[in-house]
């Protein structure tokens, strides 16, 4: 009997996409998006489970096998990241349910879009199916985005537009040298294929090359990456949260496509260059963290500064760095989109003052402790989980050429996130105007409140769970970094892939 467990995370939010798309009215649109995210939240838990018992489970569209149909690919880091997807998407949504979603039409079905869009692009085995995800996420994204209008939002709409049409225009381009000299996009055929013969190798090399060169556009890797902290900005608390993983597709990607198809074939072509400008993009986003003027910017220059974090691990090809980057990516995740939401409940809390860092009304005894959590996260405070994380990956980087370098920049941009930090919880704690200026006294907002302390949790969380889910981490590094599994797998015949709990 066939399992069709692996496609849910997609067809769940598409489910109800299509049903608020069917009704307008704005409670109902509610809860069917709130139902929606909580199922899509035990589904893809449920699938991480199943998942962690090693079994690769490949989901073949119409029973067309690999690499002639459309295969979705279920390993430990997809389930994984399909887990962080659901539950960001979840929080966010109730976020925004209490009344962020009233400024604009059709909020909640592009919501839903953009889950399809994330879970499609963790799970998808073939690069075209890659593409198609992408720009369902990119497409509900330009709405989300401008959700709520006004002229910061249309600018930063118009850039972020303008530079990943560019980047799908160089996706298409990299699928279509792809398949003219290998004659296939499947990921696992074009592992196997790059290592016969018959094929030239300058072109398949090119590209490579400009595939993760669009990888890193949506990674937001220097010097593609002037884009990101403006719009993240600009967007709304609920949107910018969600946003928070986008960053983390093209990571996911780049180290997909490193382990499964350029470690065994093309080994050297991320050599240097991704370490260089990794390295390059964290002083980047550690300067501005310094030079933020509100909390919303400093919290996009951190996811910013995770990013690049995290592209230092795909050039060293290791169980040990994978491993690290994939619990620092979970929590520096959660704790940016905490970050995204904080700023919102304090910026409704201070008025006019909104969630600058200058004098104003101080925000409630909630808020001030939930800053100071993700703060001691952000700035890798013992003992929370940004700690953790920030350890682990440079005990992982230790031994590597770039080995000084990478300590050098990690430790100095982790200084200059604490300073920032340190100074911005003053003004927004402790330094309040003498004039006794009133705090705005908005509607109180539970929905919000509880948004927003439930991923303020995460960073506690991880630090408390810190040796299951690194285990998980390293269990799912070690998966990933195994091709011939990953091949096997997927390229099987029927017969072969029948197993407990596999497709058939």
């Amino acid at each position: 009997m066939r399992n069709h467990l692996p496609i849910l995370p997609i067809l769940i939010p598409f489910a109800a996409a299509l049903l608020q798309m069917a009704d307008a009215q704005r409670t109902f649109q509610r809860a069917v998006g709130l139902l929606s995210t909580s199922l899509l939240l035990l589904v893809t838990g449920w699938l991480t489970l199943l998942a962690d018992d090693g079994l690769l489970r490949v989901y073949a569209l119409g029973d067309w096998p690999a690499p002639f149909g459309i295969v979705l690919v279920v390993d430990r880091l997809a389930a994984a990241m399909t887990l962080l997807s659901a539950l960001l998407g979840c929080v966010a949504l109730l976020y925004a349910s209490s009344g962020f979603d009233e400024r604009g039409r059709h909020f909640h079905p592009l919501f839903q879009f953009q889950l399809v869009g994330l879970n499609g692009a963790f799970l998808t085995g073939d690069l075209f199916n890659l593409f198609v995800f992408f720009e369902v996420m990119l497409l509900a994204s330009y709405t989300l985005l401008a959700h709520g209008g006004g002229l910061a939002r249309t600018r930063a709409g118009i850039s972020y537009v303008v530079l990943n049409l560019l980047g799908s225009a160089l996706f298409l381009i990299a699928l279509g040298l792809l398949y003219g000299t290998l004659g296939t996009l499947n990921l696992a055929d074009l592992a196997h294929r790059l290592t016969l013969p018959g094929h030239d190798p300058a072109l398949a090399r090119l590209a490579f090359a400009l595939l993760i060169a669009v990888f890193a556009l949506k990674a937001g890797l220097l010097p593609l990456s002037f884009w990101l902290p403006h719009t993240y900005t600009a967007a709304g608390a609920p949107v910018a949260a969600l946003f928070a993983i986008m960053t983390k597709v093209g990571i996911v990607a780049i180290l997909r496509v490193q382990a499964i198809a350029l470690a065994p074939a093309l080994p050297d072509l991320l050599d240097s260059w991704l370490t260089t400008l990794a390295l390059a993009t964290i002083v980047f986003a550690a300067l501005g963290v310094l030079a933020a003027p509100r909390l919303r910017a400093l919290a996009a220059w951190l996811v910013l500064l995770s990013a690049g974090s995290l592209l230092l691990t795909p050039a060293q090809a290791s169980v040990q760095a994978s491993a690290a980057a994939l619990y620092y990516l979970g929590q520096s995740t959660l704790t940016g989109a905490g970050f995204f939401l904080l700023a919102g409940v304090i910026a409704e809390q201070r008025g006019a003052a909104a969630d600058h860092f200058r004098s104003g009304p101080p925000p409630a005894t909630w808020q001030k402790v939930a800053f100071l959590i993700l703060a001691a996260t952000a700035a890798g405070l013992p003992p929370f989980s940004g700690f953790i994380g920030k350890l682990m990956l440079l005990t992982a980087l230790r031994e590597v050429a770039a080995g000084p370098a990478i300590w050098s920049v990690l430790l100095a941009a982790g200084f200059l996130v604490m300073i920032a930090l340190a100074r911005d919880g003053c003004y927004l704690i402790w330094k309040h105007p003498a004039t006794g200026e009133q705090t705005a006294a908005p509607t109180f907002a539970w929905q919000r409140a509880t948004a927003t302390l439930l991923l303020v949790t995460a960073g506690p969380l991880f630090a408390l769970f810190a040796r299951p889910l690194s285990d998980y981490a390293e269990r799912a590094a070690r998966q990933l970094h195994t091709p011939t599994a990953y091949l096997a797998g997927v390229l099987a015949t029927p017969s072969a892939q029948a197993a407990p709990q596999g497709t058939r």
